[in-house]
């Protein structure tokens, strides 16, 4: 299978997708890694992580916690640190980079930070596997709808990151290097959901930006098929997008108040946001070609893509502002965040 004896290392291994991720590579249903190494700069999720797996008495999912004594294994590090992510480079064969600041108000207040992080720490997982002599086939660079013609900090480093990974594919004929780009994962740490769950919970008011405001959705599984499809498919330099819905704030708001009265107020955009999303821009549609449940852009550099050409797969930008979900649509991919009897549409 894919991914059967394979050295896996995921960087920032204890973020929403980092955990998501992992928990899946346990399950087997890409094959049984040799070892999967969870790095992170943060001892305490690392260490709660741990727990989970080695010292839960597990009723069910008894194969994820049983590999998980096996074969995971977890680094303490920073990304910004390039002894630390080399000691964890040259002991794998497949990395997910998923490390990043990702808060994009914050990263507003810190850009220096950010750049360390973001752009830096792609620089260090690059600069180990070309100076050295490792054993890494393919490094998945996990990107963002904001780095698609940015404006904040957080999407610029974003994309300079995407361009670091893909440039490297030059200089490193051994490693393949290729991105995924996708909008908001739904549940993740910091993201609109848990926000709007937690001020639900406490009475309100639900804080929305603007009204006219739309987003990308995706699930945290729908984004880890998303890495695992990129490893399967993806080309030297390719950035894989999965076709995603789209659906306004108001109407996300309005799904998970299911009827209660708890008031809306608008608070206006915060400093870096946009109001609409770009996964796939008007220069970049040129090189977007269509393959199933996704769009695939070709490298911008020519020496990596393919000599035929092949017919662009998109008329327009593709952007959020086009929304897609209806209500019942929003409301099968809230279900489970929304209460269990609206959730099977029951009547009480």
């Amino acid at each position: 299978m894919l991914l059967d004896e394979k050295r896996i290392l995921v960087t920032g291994g204890t973020g929403s997708l980092g955990q998501a991720l992992v928990r899946r590579l346990l399950s087997g249903e890409v094959g049984t890694p040799a070892r999967i190494t969870v790095f992170s700069r943060d001892e305490a999720k690392q260490h709660t992580m741990r727990l989970e797996y080695f010292r839960r008495q597990a009723a069910t999912d008894e194969i994820i916690y049983e590999k998980a004594r096996e074969l995971l294994r977890f680094h303490v590090g920073d990304v910004r640190d390039y002894s630390a992510v080399l000691d964890a480079v040259r002991e794998s064969e497949v990395i997910v980079h998923a490390a990043a600041m990702k808060q994009v108000p914050t990263c507003e207040y810190f850009p220096n930070e950010v750049i360390r992080t973001n752009v830096q720490g792609a620089q260090n997982v690059v600069r180990s596997i070309k100076e050295n002599h490792t054993s890494v086939e393919t490094v998945v660079g996990v990107s963002t709808d904001k780095a698609c013609k940015p404006v904040n900090i957080m999407g610029m480093t974003k994309a300079l990151q995407e361009r670091i990974l893909i440039q490297a594919n030059l200089d490193g004929p051994h490693t393949r290097f290729v991105c995924v780009r996708y909008g908001n994962v739904v549940g993740s740490r910091g993201s609109v959901v848990p926000l709007f769950l937690d001020q639900i919970e406490r009475g309100g008011p639900v804080s929305i930006t603007v009204p006219e405001m739309t987003r990308f959705l995706l699930s945290l599984d729908r984004a880890v098929t998303t890495v695992f499809d990129a490893l399967r498919y993806s080309e030297p330099g390719d950035t894989l997008i999965p076709k995603l819905p789209a659906a306004r704030v108001t109407q996300i708001a309005e799904t998970l108040i299911d009827g209660r009265d708890i008031p809306v107020v608008h608070m206006g955009i915060r400093p870096g946001e946009k109001v609409h999303e770009i996964l796939i821009s008007e220069e970049e549609r040129h090189r977007a070609s269509d393959r199933n449940e996704y769009y695939v852009i070709e490298p911008v550099l020519p020496e990596l893509r393919p000599k035929s050409v092949r017919p662009p797969a998109l008329r327009a930008e593709y952007s959020s502002q086009d929304v897609t979900l209806d209500g019942n649509g929003l409301r099968a991919l809230l279900a489970p965040y929304l209460p269990p009897r609206k959730a099977f549409g029951l009547v009480a």
